[in-house]
């Protein structure tokens, strides 16, 4: 297994080979190990369809959705039949295109470019499932496809994955109605009492309206609400391969409020469009429980981690290996769903990074999550940076997407949807969700937002007062952090930690470091108490913890002494918050491979630990003694 700093090596390879490569025409992407799509030299290929030399069929031609997984979208299995009649090789290899005209000019947008100039939705090698292939020349595949809004076409390539050559190309598949809505999101609203319902579909608004019939679960009243309409165009995304090899049309994301909703009752809701003749188009029903109100004292348990990625069921695209653990994640949270309320899954989502086919397929593995709780999302690198584009920094991490697709598809309470930054009251909990894609220093916009959300909780109704970001803005003992001999980003914690202290938030959660770890009560390095485990009592600092390992490639940590850090964990998982009552907040981490905990604490504290001065005595209420 590579270390982090040799992953990290091997991206600014990648990343400065990639910038060099879109100034040489013809050529592609260079090795990059979030993306194996990235890996594809498409841009290069030669075409040598000759029947003489290889076939490749695909069946059944149209495909009739069916739900294949608990509570998730529609989707279907499609068989791939090919032979090359000689030469065949284990480099030889079979994509997955959609649109099916792949070398159509409107795919090129009337860019020059090669004969083929978009890359493919996944792939495999011929030899994956027949490892005589390369003595037979024949081979099968079995791919599932997801319903993408278009059709699909399989095609055929020799040579290898670098320098490929086109050599058959399949008949064209597609769903029997390609527009139909799908990738069911739900997020919390503007208000506590609010849940915005979001899907995707190939309606636009002038062809049908957009609509979410919904009500209390077993009520006399059912509710028909209208929805809105978004999309993004090429000219939106700032620069390749997004704007390039990577670009696919997103289809038409709509979004409805769901207001004034009774606490915690259970509802129903069902997404749709309306034609002007009167017919509609369904997609499937799902259910959700409201939210509590704030200050509500309930059982209320909440799921956190980052850095999650996407993988194919079928086993395509993953010869990488960077996402081995997201599907764990997955298949664990969806197995534990009756047992948690809400997500916050805190950046680097699909790492889609540039190839927009990703978002559809990654939004469809999270659905059965995403259907059923509100999912809440932060602004990870891989979501936003890119050079000049307003952000913080100036890397290439987001394949020039720079924040559209995930602001567009996922629909958080932002005031400014750019400026990824809000606050989140559910019940006996606040969260304070920072963008750390933006600058978050004293004097600056998204500061003042944070003090503002610290400042504004009534700690008596919400006790739980929980900071989140993407980047580690406090302490990790990841191996890369520590090079640069500040535990985490180099300007994070020096400003943000008088808020911390000030308004006593009781956990600071990040993840962009591919691990676990979580510190004692720590201020400017030092640990303020001497607890391991259970934590009561007046008010000491922040616990810090570093929740990562979502599924992507997991990160060494330093072989430094960090006093501060108690617990670390090298491996993949997530972990849970149950607030019991006013008093106590439950805190665990549980591995995705067996969703066993593998690290708890707890947290015991009355309302008077947190009105008066902390252990320290640095930070007092302003106090005026009457006379």
């Amino acid at each position: 297994m590579w270390s982090e700093m040799q992953w990290d090596l091997l991206l600014l390879v990648g990343v400065t080979i990639l910038q060099l490569s879109f100034l040489v025409p013809g050529r592609t992407a260079a090795l990059d190990p979030h993306q194996p799509l990235a890996n594809l030299g498409i841009e290069r290929t030669l075409m040598r369809l000759d029947p003489l030399v290889a076939s490749i069929s695909a069946s059944p031609d149209v495909l009739d959705s069916e739900i294949i997984s608990a509570g998730g979208s529609a989707a279907a299995y499609v068989t791939v039949k090919f032979q090359k009649f000689s030469g065949a090789s284990d480099g030889d290899w079979v994509a997955v295109f959609s649109p099916a005209d792949f070398n159509a000019s409107s795919t090129c947008d009337g860019r020059e470019a090669p004969e083929i100039c978009q890359a493919p939705i996944k792939f495999s090698y011929a030899n994956f499932s027949n490892p005589d292939y390369s003595s037979t020349g024949k081979g099968m595949l079995r791919f599932r496809l997801i319903n993408q809004r278009s059709d699909f076409a399989f095609g055929f390539f020799t040579g290898d994955i670098y320098n490929p050559v086109l050599v058959a190309v399949s008949n064209k598949v597609s769903f029997r109605n390609p527009k139909a809505p799908g990738y069911l999101r739900l997020a919390q609203g503007y208000d506590w009492n609010e849940i915005s319902v979001t899907w995707t579909s190939g309606y636009s608004i002038e062809e049908a309206t957009p609509l979410v019939v919904w009500g209390i679960l077993n009520g006399d009243t059912n509710h028909t609400t209208p929805a809105s309409t978004l999309t993004f165009t090429r000219e939106d995304i700032c620069g390749p391969p997004a704007s390039t090899v990577g670009w696919r049309d997103p289809g038409y994301i709509h979004s409805c409020h769901l207001k004034e909703l009774w606490p915690k009752q259970k509802y129903f809701y069902q997404v749709g469009h309306k034609h002007e003749d009167g017919t509609y188009v369904w997609g499937r029903h799902s259910f959700f429980k409201a939210p509590p109100s704030p200050g509500e004292n309930s059982l209320q348990r909440v799921i956190v981690f980052g850095d999650m990625g996407k993988a194919e069921r079928d086993g395509s695209n993953e010869y990488a290996n960077y996402q081995p653990g997201c599907l764990n994640t997955t298949d664990r949270l969806i197995e534990d769903l009756e047992n948690f309320d809400l997500v916050f899954l805190i950046g680097d989502l699909s790492y889609s990074n540039g190839y927009l086919s990703q978002w559809d397929q990654f939004i469809e593995q999270v659905e059965p999550l995403s259907a059923r709780v509100p999912l809440m999302s932060a602004s990870g690198n891989h979501e936003r940076s890119w050079p000049l584009s307003g952000g913080f920094y100036n890397t290439t991490d987001s394949g020039g997407e720079c924040g559209v697709p995930a602001q567009t598809y996922f629909n958080m309470p932002t005031e400014n949807g750019d400026k990824f930054w809000y606050k989140s009251d559910w019940g006996m909990f606040r969260f304070c969700v920072a963008d750390s894609e933006h600058d978050w220093r004293e004097g600056t916009e998204q500061y003042a937002f944070l003090e503002n959300c610290m400042a504004t909780v009534n700690r008596h109704q919400q006790p739980w007062l929980i900071f989140v970001s993407h980047r580690v803005l406090g302490y990790s003992s990841g191996y890369y952090g520590a090079l640069n001999g500040a535990f985490g980003e180099p300007w994070g914690r020096d400003d943000l930690q008088i808020l911390w202290q000030k308004y006593r938030v009781d956990l600071a959660l990040a993840g962009h470091i591919h691990n676990y770890e979580r510190t004692c009560p720590v201020f400017s390095n030092i640990c303020t108490s001497q607890e391991k485990d259970h934590f009561s009592g007046t008010f000491n600092a922040t616990i810090h913890m570093v929740v990562g390992g979502g599924g992507s490639h997991l990160a060494d940590f330093t072989s430094l002494n960090t006093s501060w850090s108690l617990v670390k964990d090298r491996d993949y998982g997530f972990v849970k918050l149950t607030a019991s009552n006013y008093n106590n907040l439950l805190i665990e981490y549980k591995r995705s491979s067996d969703g066993l905990v593998y690290d708890q604490f707890t947290i015991h504290r009355r309302y008077s630990d947190v009105l008066g001065c902390d252990s320290s005595n640095l930070f007092c209420p302003d106090i005026t003694v009457s006379t």
